[in-house]
């Protein structure tokens, strides 16, 4: 077996200072933030707090100064990020973007796709989503039937996205689409791409879906005859499964990967503090819960490092959704509903309805364990 390592990383210079000073912007904010919002994690979308966290130079922290970045380490990224989502900051209205959208614009684009978007995206002006599924092709992605056909002047687009996050607020979206098809007798992989769309184009439709909690962070879009430009195109025509799988990486290892239940498993600390009878099952949450921190910094130092860590990714996207889904759970056993302080028990409501979907977004469970068992020989 090989390609599975996680070698552990030192904090960056100076990352007690940064954490302190992160803390303290959050202690400007979090006065507003209701019980439900801290649950919603890196779903909840402001666009005032994203411009306020984009003024402080925590959005693009590691992208060149040039295009309004800070050039800091991916590490140093990583202790923002930790910081916001353990405090249930709203930050999704910066979150896609900063985390894969600027990235794949910053190594893939063109110099002017450079400098229109990624200023915009570090200033918390420029919202983005991810255009990937589609109705009817389930896990198969490379199944999708939207097509980008040239035409004079650009692109036509037509097709439909599901399951699209903040897409009805967001204003571009990064789709994955069928550019040509594919050889005969090659792979369906072959013949994608990836178009930038301005979702205040004519022809766009965005639909939200209704989830349990009676929310509307899903999207369906539909685009009918729409036009892009020549310059819509990221990368190279017909590479788009290779760029989007690498950009992958991105959205699988992160902290919001086990941090997304965080502020219930803080304040069931909090609570339960004095209860003797609590603190093993406690201290297995957090032994756990410090095991996937550890895997997750190793994958942000390979990232620094220039490596492409798809299968370490998967593998804590995996056992990050197994926590965090089951925090609900284990703070119900410590402690019934009913007796729990009024701040725990409005998040364990929400997070008890919310929690099934952290393991479809990014890619379902099934798809992490194939890849991990790609590279464990098992298939």
């Amino acid at each position: 077996m090989t390609g599975l390592r996680f070698d552990l990383r030192d904090p960056p210079p100076g990352a007690a200072a940064l954490r302190a000073e992160v803390r303290a912007f959050i202690a400007e904010h979090e006065h507003r933030w209701t019980p439900e919002v801290r649950a919603r994690s890196w779903m909840g979308f402001d666009r005032d707090f994203t411009r306020a966290v984009g003024a402080r130079g925590w959005i693009g922290m590691c992208w060149p100064k040039q295009y309004g970045g800070a050039e800091r380490s991916f590490l140093e990224r990583i202790i923002v990020l930790e910081e916001m989502l353990a405090a249930g900051a709203p930050v999704g209205a910066h979150w896609i973007g900063d985390r894969q959208s600027g990235p794949l614009i910053l190594r893939l684009g063109t110099e002017a796709q450079r400098q229109k978007f990624l200023p915009k995206i570090v200033s918390g002006d420029y919202a983005f989503c991810i255009g990937l599924s589609e109705p009817d092709s389930g896990s198969d992605l490379a199944s999708l039937r939207t097509r980008a056909d040239k035409v004079d002047g650009g692109w036509k687009l037509n097709g439909r996205k599901i399951w699209t996050t903040f897409g009805h607020l967001c204003d571009w979206m990064i789709a994955l689409v069928r550019t040509s098809p594919p050889p005969e007798g090659e792979s369906k992989h072959q013949g994608l791409s990836q178009v930038l769309v301005d979702l205040k184009a004519p022809g766009v439709t965005i639909r939200p879906i209704r989830d349990l909690v009676g929310e509307e962070g899903f999207n369906e879009i539909t685009f009918d005859e729409v036009m892009l430009p020549e310059d819509a195109l990221i990368g190279q025509e017909g590479a788009g499964w290779a760029q989007a799988t690498s950009e992958l990486a991105f959205e699988r290892s992160g902290p919001d990967r086990y941090l997304s239940s965080h502020p219930l498993l803080e304040t069931g600390i909090e609570a339960l503090r004095s209860d003797a009878a609590a603190a093993p099952a406690l201290g297995r949450e957090v032994a756990r819960l410090w095991t996937l921190r550890s895997m997750s910094t190793a994958i942000a130092g390979m990232l620094q490092d220039g490596d492409d860590p798809v299968r370490q990714a998967a593998l804590v996207k995996d056992l990050g959704n197994d926590f965090e889904q089951a925090l609900p759970g284990a703070m119900r056993a410590l402690r019934d509903v009913e007796e729990m302080p009024e701040a725990m028990r409005r998040m364990h409501d929400y997070l008890t309805q919310i929690n099934p979907t952290f393991s479809l977004r990014g890619g379902t469970r099934e798809i992490m364990r194939g890849i991990i068992a790609r590279e464990l020989g098992l298939r």
